[in-house]
């Protein structure tokens, strides 16, 4: 039965179902079942190692997952190249390194795979890039080269480089956590208005005041397994489980 406001073409962004992950004999996802509606925002949270990094990697195919099903815009994961290349073209990724070419300019940086996988002409390429320089407020800064930025600015860059491919999603994972305190608030000011422009986001994240303010849903892994998901206000209010508390105390008692 369809929920009364759910059209037949509201197809998820992302769906997972039953995923399970390994490495050796090491069970890194158990039973993932997720679904990320288009414009959605969400959080993962959890302690080292729970799987958060693992689940949104398995999003891209960065990481083959070992059971269940992932769907995601519509293109089925199954170890089919044509449909992880499709996948990556629509879902866009930043890391916590910011895995710039330190030997190519800002500007060198964003052009390379719009004009690679989109088949763009450098010119659409460059007006590409720029538009999106200036959306991260650095586009003073693109005949410069990455070692010549800070490591806000050079997030800032890695978010540009994959706004260029004109994605529909927004895989975060972690992007903060190597960067100097004094620029965590640059990087998650442009996340913030990334969300507000309604991109689907999924983010892996210990910054809870950002989780707060955007996310619609917060889910919390450990070991790897979803243990609890909820709205902010409930989620930060009310925890359920005794894990979720436990690492909220610590990571709030930190902030």
């Amino acid at each position: 039965m369809t929920h009364p406001n759910e059209t037949k073409t509201a197809q998820p962004m992302v769906m997972m179902r039953d995923v399970e992950k390994y490495y050796g004999t090491f069970h890194a996802l158990k039973n993932i079942n997720l679904t990320v509606a288009k414009g959605e925002k969400i959080v993962l949270c959890g302690p080292s190692g729970s799987g958060k990094s693992t689940l949104i990697r398995c999003i891209n195919a960065l990481e083959v997952s070992h059971g269940g099903e992932i769907v995601v815009a519509g293109h089925s994961l199954h170890n089919d190249q044509k449909a992880i290349d499709a996948v990556r073209r629509v879902v866009g990724m930043v890391f916590q390194q910011f895995n710039l070419f330190p030997h190519k300019t800002v500007l060198e940086n964003c052009i390379l795979a719009p004009m690679r996988v989109r088949k763009l002409s450098r010119a659409e390429a460059e007006a590409t890039a720029r538009k999106y320089l200036e959306r991260v407020r650095i586009g003073d800064q693109a005949d410069k080269y990455p070692a010549q930025l800070s490591g806000g600015q050079q997030q800032r860059v890695a978010i540009a480089r994959a706004l260029c491919m004109e994605p529909k999603a927004m895989l975060f994972d972690e992007p903060t956590s190597a960067l100097d305190p004094e620029m965590v608030k640059e990087v998650l000011d442009t996340m913030v208005s990334l969300a507000r422009d309604g991109m689907t986001m999924i983010c892996v994240t210990h910054e809870m005041g950002f989780a707060r303010q955007v996310a619609d849903r917060v889910i919390f892994m450990a070991d790897g397994e979803i243990v609890e998901e909820n709205d902010p206000e409930n989620f930060f209010r009310a925890p359920k489980h005794q894990r979720t508390r436990a690492f909220l105390g610590e990571i709030l008692a930190h902030h």
